[in-house]
């Protein structure tokens, strides 16, 4: 409740007080939220597109040897040979770019789950080339292969075609779904 005594004086305070003049100013509201970073998005999406169909140059022919790969103990080396050819049909493929450490290996998980579930056996893993990356490394690209190696449903996997986006993305063969 407001003392009587103070609302007397107060109006006595502003009595002779008038409105300030218009000043023709608009209230805007709310700032404005801060810029996208439209051309990173356009890099990546440039250099995504580049990894998935981009023109297969002398160099791409030439790197071939030493491309990460994992095959399980106990399989035959033509299992690893007819993933590297391409002779397994990708059935379904996740991009891990812009997602960090804990978010990219639970996107993977996922995405290796779900795939066993519907019986799925060849998939590709996008984890970027590390363009937009400090010092161009890309970190998902080395977590992405140990994490693979540490999953009983990976058989298999080796760096994708230069078609399929070479150096930046995996192609997995997983086991097949128990019945």
């Amino acid at each position: 409740m407001i003392d009587p005594d103070d609302l007397a004086a107060f109006r006595a305070a502003v009595a002779d007080a008038r409105p300030l003049p218009d000043s023709g100013r608009v209230h805007l509201g709310a700032p404005t939220p801060p810029p996208r970073p439209l051309q990173h998005l356009a890099d990546e999406r440039a250099a995504l597109h580049e990894s998935l169909h981009g023109r297969i140059t002398l160099q791409d022919r030439l790197e071939g040897g030493d491309e990460p790969h994992y095959l399980h103990q106990g399989l035959a080396s033509t299992v690893l040979k007819d993933l590297r050819r391409g002779r397994w049909v990708v059935q379904d493929e996740v991009d891990l770019h812009g997602a960090n450490r804990e978010e990219a290996r639970q996107l993977l998980a996922g995405f290796l789950a779900e795939n066993i579930h519907h019986g799925r056996r060849c998939v590709r893993v996008i984890h970027g080339k590390g363009l937009g990356s400090p010092q161009r490394i890309s970190i998902l690209r080395q977590l992405v292969r140990g994490w693979l190696m540490q999953r009983s449903e990976v058989l298999a996997y080796c760096q994708a075609r230069p078609q399929d986006g070479g150096e930046g993305a995996l192609i997995v063969l997983l086991r097949a779904r128990k019945k």
